[in-house]
Parts: C-alpha cells; structure tokens; sequence
C-alpha cells in the first residue's frame, strides 16, 4: 500500500522529491491541471472543493487568484523541469469566472515555466451561462483551443433537479459559439440517472448534443455523495435514489445514438468523433503520465509521488503570501499501487489493456460471461464488450 515518504516531508516544493521520481519526468508525457475553486451557485449534487463568495471568507479573491496560482508555479518549476507540457486542463469550479485575460496570464506562466508543446491541448471547463462569444474568442486568443462545458441535460425538470442554473438550450449554444470563436474541438457533458428524468429526456439531450455539432461527449451516472444536498433530501424522502437499471438504459442509448451519429467510445464515459478529438489530458491521467495540479486541493503526481494541496483557497492563498508551499500531504505508490491503478484505469479504455498484466482466471471468466471480446482476447488484449462496460468495475475487481 502507498505509505508516507521516509524524510517525513509532506510536501515536495522544496526540490525533495526522491531523485528516482524527477529522473524521468514526463517520459510518459507531461499535464498540468489548474483548480479553479469559484462557483456562482452550488449544484446539489457537488461535492468537489468549490466555494461561492458568501463561502469563501477573507483572504482570497477571484481579481488575486491568477496572482496566487504564478506564486505556486514558481516554487513548482524549481522542483521539476519536464521537456515540455503536453497538456493543460483548467477545471473546477467555474474557470470561466475568472477573465480570460487572468487564464490567459496563467497559461502564459506555464509555458514560461515549462514550455508548451507545439500543438499542446489547452482546455478548460465552463458552465454554459459563464461564457459568451466575445469572452471565447478572447480566450482563444490567449491559446486555448478545447473547452469543456457542462450541460448535463437539455430537460428543464431535471436541471431544475440538479440545481443546475443555465436554461435548457444554454449549452447547445454555447457550443455552437465556442465553434465561432475557433476552438478546435468542444466537448459537453452529460449526467443521467436523475430523479425524475424519462426516458425521453435523455432523448433530448442526446439530440441536443448531437445537433450542437461538438466532436466529444462526456456521460456519467448520477452519484449521489454524501454531504451534498441532494443526499439530504434523498434521505428525507423529497427524491427517489437513482437506479442502477434506469442507469444501465440510459448507458445503452447514449451508445446507439452517439454511435449512430459518428462518435466512437475510446473510454466507458466518453465518445468522441475521431482519434484527434479525443481528451489528450485524460489519456495522459489513464496511462500512467506525470502531471502538476495547481490551486487549493488540487493533487499531483510525478513517478509514483502523489502529493495534494490544503483544499480552502483561503490557506491555500495565506500559505504562498508566506512562501511557504501549499502542499498538505503525500505518498509513495508501491508498485503494486501503481500495477493495481493502471489496471483500474487501462481497463476503461478502448484499447484495453494486454492479458499479461492481469490475473488470467478472472479474464477467463470475464471472457466467458461476454464481457470481453473474444477477437481481443484471441490477440492477448483484455477489450471490454459493450455488456462489459456496464460493468466495468465487476470486470475490474475480477481481473485486477
């Protein structure tokens, strides 16, 4: 199991990070991710390190953030020096609250750190009502060229369930802009299993994302988390928990109809038009990349280092204004770790993962029960079938 690092040093911006770890940073390919913590409103299914203003207290601020994250990728760019960075994914939160001239200096500041890749894949996320065309062409204009908007559904009912705050044609149409404005690819997300979605509401949304014209489509199972509002009322009897059939419905029509308009699986949850559409960023997160997070919680991880940041902004803005680095804990993955997360994650993929790295008498039986394509496993490739890839995590538990 993954254990603390023997100096006791929880946090490696000092340059401790073990000399077998830097010594071949990025050979795997090299990311970055940037934690925007600001959100307007909270979902009531959210449960990621976010904050809205009345949340955040003193100490932090959307106008100094871009400020406090340079501060931290100057201690970063001491401890390791990557060739180049293949990609930069700037999550949250709501990145798109910050101006695009602020993620614009930020990115500005990786490149100056580390270098970007020629060709490197820039994206970041954004709520559909954060963003206008003037603000995507400004944006582009700083190097972005993906984006990432979250629209979850096109049904009226179930944002409202969701407590979502964009209008059901929102994100269509900010697709369409982000297009206008020239981003090379444009992805949406999509959430089903809601409480109170039909069968026909996630109809809508597939057609909606289908007809919005993006080159990449994200879609996930409800998870209901502990702590978040919608678990409260789901405990209070307000809403119904989801269900693992209606899920499993939903799964196979987001495949015959995504497939059916050009989009092709290369993970259990994502779909995408060609091989260049695909997330990059991800790719390098499922195959055992290298990458730095930067901003409040955000973690990282460097030849078998994972480390994390204090998660408030408000410690994690007091800590750099110190010079002290933000950095709250980390481990050493075994290699078993390492085996056992490769697995996890390579399974998931279109590609599979070689029969050789997996215990042959689950794959066996896996194979039996019509999870695994036979043709693959002829080959000595583990490749889930679509039954497979509904359940994917049974597969994963039986071969890892």
């Amino acid at each position: 199991m993954a254990g603390a690092l023997p100096d006791g040093e929880p946090v490696p911006l000092d340059g401790s990070l073990p000399p077998d770890a830097t010594a071949h940073v990025g050979k795997n390919g090299f990311a970055v991710y940037l934690h925007v913590p600001f959100c307007a409103s909270r979902c009531g299914y959210c449960d990621f390190n976010t904050y809205t203003a009345s949340e955040l207290g003193g100490g932090v601020s959307r106008e100094t953030y871009a400020d406090t994250v340079l501060q931290e990728l100057d201690l970063a760019k001491r401890t390791i020096t990557p060739q180049r960075v293949d990609t930069v994914f700037v999550g949250g939160g709501t990145p798109t609250l910050l101006s695009a001239d602020d993620l614009g200096r930020i990115l500005q500041g990786i490149d100056d750190a580390w270098g970007l890749a020629p060709g490197a894949e820039i994206t970041t996320e954004a709520n559909p009502e954060s963003v206008d065309l003037a603000y995507l062409r400004r944006l582009h204009g700083h190097g972005f060229n993906r984006i990432s908007l979250g629209m979850q559904s096109a049904a009226p009912t179930v944002l409202r369930i969701l407590d979502r705050k964009h209008t059901a044609g929102r994100a269509p149409e900010a697709a369409r802009e982000a297009r206008e404005a020239g981003f090379e690819h444009v992805n949406l997300d999509l959430i089903y299993g809601t409480p109170g979605e039909t069968a026909d509401d996630f109809a809508t949304s597939l057609r909606s994302v289908i007809d919005a014209g993006v080159d990449h489509v994200s879609a996930y199972a409800l998870i209901v988390e502990d702590g978040t509002r919608m678990a409260a009322r789901m405990r209070r009897g307000e809403i119904p928990y989801p269900s693992d059939d209606v899920a499993a419905d939903r799964y196979l029509a987001a495949e015959a109809a995504l497939g059916e308009a050009g989009f092709q699986w290369y993970e259990v949850s994502n779909w995408a038009t060609s091989d260049e559409a695909r997330c990059r960023h991800n790719l390098l997160y499922w195959t055992g990349a290298d990458w730095w997070g930067l901003g409040p919680g955000a973690h990282s991880h460097v030849g078998g280092v994972r480390w994390w940041n204090v998660k408030h902004p408000a410690a994690y803005g007091q800590r750099l204004a110190e010079g002290v680095s933000p950095g709250q804990g980390r481990e050493l993955l075994t290699d078993e770790d390492r085996h056992v997360e490769d697995v996890m994650l390579r399974v998931r993929l279109r590609e599979g993962i070689g029969l050789g790295q997996v215990d042959p008498v689950g794959a066996k039986q896996a194979l039996a029960n019509g999870l695994l394509d036979p043709e693959a496993y002829e080959r000595d490739r583990l490749v889930l079938t679509l039954r497979g890839r509904l359940l994917a995590d049974a597969v994963i538990r039986d071969v890892v």
